[in-house]
């Protein structure tokens, strides 16, 4: 394919780029060749985008099913607060499309699965991933391998950070590092566990830069390299990386040759919780009965400044082992938080201690607000 020519506007644009060696015209030319696939318009999407859209990446798509929210915006940069409410589809397209009319945004409105991501990612020449659970991380990474597509991978949680770029053509892929995911109830979301805001606009730039690199062909990538960032000390380590002969997706005798049902390999399907969960609408409707269930709110205490369940009680999960004698053991408990990770922690931790009958709200406060209470505050 004849790499498209520059117009006189495109010269004035990346006049710096042009001015690099390892650039110049022709690299300037091959990155507006180039398509990239972005899963996920969040945190780590956010600044990857922006930098590859302000680079000239000529095609950039964009894989999210969501929308804006006011608590998104103290990372998710590519938004603003008149974009609160529209989906982040079109709120990250219009902000790129400004940034650089030169490219193209394709968009995917969709939660990216087993039977959709392969059509999607052979599409584009780069893959980067700025999910943050692991069944899409799973996916990604196993679409890559099937595919032969390099995997830009970047995650943050708290203060710290971590990248890397995993091509199963030249190094290790995702699960030769992690071969089997966490338990669930270990896995806590950066709007369970906090995230620094600066963070994923690091980590997201980084996966910019290793992007760039590939497409250029330069340099030295991070492929059989992790990079950790500490956020608190300012300090960067890497770990060597190797490719896993036995890997189940790009091992010698692979036993993964097709994609997944990547929620129930990791755990997050209804079997995992059993009937560990209650719905909202079961919720609602256990609160309406003369028997209404004691409800347990393990959040922290800011989190119950910005919203709560009426007449629930606070206890945060760190704190609820020593405190279990506060509770009524004939009670029927339901534990909440936010979205349902910490209270179903929450709810185990309860039965071991004899409160048989003990409940996690499925999906949290958020799902609560989401399908019972529409005027309910979300964060």
């Amino acid at each position: 394919m004849t790499p498209p020519s520059l117009s006189h506007d495109e010269l004035i644009r990346y006049a710096r780029h042009l001015a690099l060696p390892d650039v110049g015209v022709t690299g300037q030319q091959q990155l507006a060749a180039a398509r990239v696939l972005i899963v996920g318009a969040g945190g780590l999407g956010s600044p990857a985008a922006l930098y590859l859209a302000a680079a000239g990446v000529g095609t950039i798509g964009l894989v999210d099913f969501d929308t804006v929210d006011l608590s998104n915006l103290q990372r998710q940069v590519v938004h603003g607060t008149s974009g609160v409410g529209r989906t982040k589809l079109a709120s990250a397209r219009e902000r790129l499309r400004d940034l650089n009319p030169h490219i193209a945004v394709e968009t995917f409105a969709t939660r990216l699965s087993s039977a959709d991501a392969l059509p999607i990612l052979e599409r584009f020449d780069v893959v980067i991933d700025g999910s943050d659970n692991f069944p899409t991380r799973y996916l990604i990474n196993d679409a890559c391998v099937l595919l032969g597509k390099p995997n830009v991978y970047g995650a943050v949680f708290r203060f710290d950070g971590q990248a890397a770029v995993f091509d199963a053509r030249t190094g290790p892929c995702y699960r030769c590092l992690f071969a089997d995911p966490p338990p669930p109830h270990l896995v806590a979301s950066c709007a369970e566990g906090g995230v620094l805001g600066v963070l994923p606009g690091i980590i997201g730039s980084i996966q910019a830069l290793e992007t760039i690199k590939l497409v250029l062909g330069i340099g030295e990538s991070l492929v059989g390299r992790l990079l950790l960032l500490d956020g608190r000390a300012l300090r960067f380590r890497e770990l060597a990386v190797r490719k896993d002969p036995d890997c189940a997706v790009c091992g010698a005798r692979p036993s993964v040759t097709a994609l997944i049902d990547y929620e129930q390999f990791c755990g997050g399907g209804a079997a995992a919780s059993g009937d560990l969960e209650i719905s909202p609408a079961e919720l609602q409707a256990a609160g309406a009965a003369a028997d209404a269930p004691l409800l347990l709110d393990v959040r922290e205490p800011f989190e119950a400044e910005i919203v709560r369940l009426p007449g629930s009680r606070l206890i945060p999960l760190g704190e609820l082992p020593r405190r279990l004698a506060e509770l009524d053991g004939r009670a029927r408990v339901v534990a909440y938080c936010h979205r349902g990770t910490r209270s179903l922690q929450a709810a185990q931790l309860l039965r071991a201690a004899g409160f048989s009958g003990a409940r996690s709200l499925r999906g949290g406060i958020d799902a609560w607000a989401c399908e019972i209470d529409a005027e309910m505050t979300r964060y």
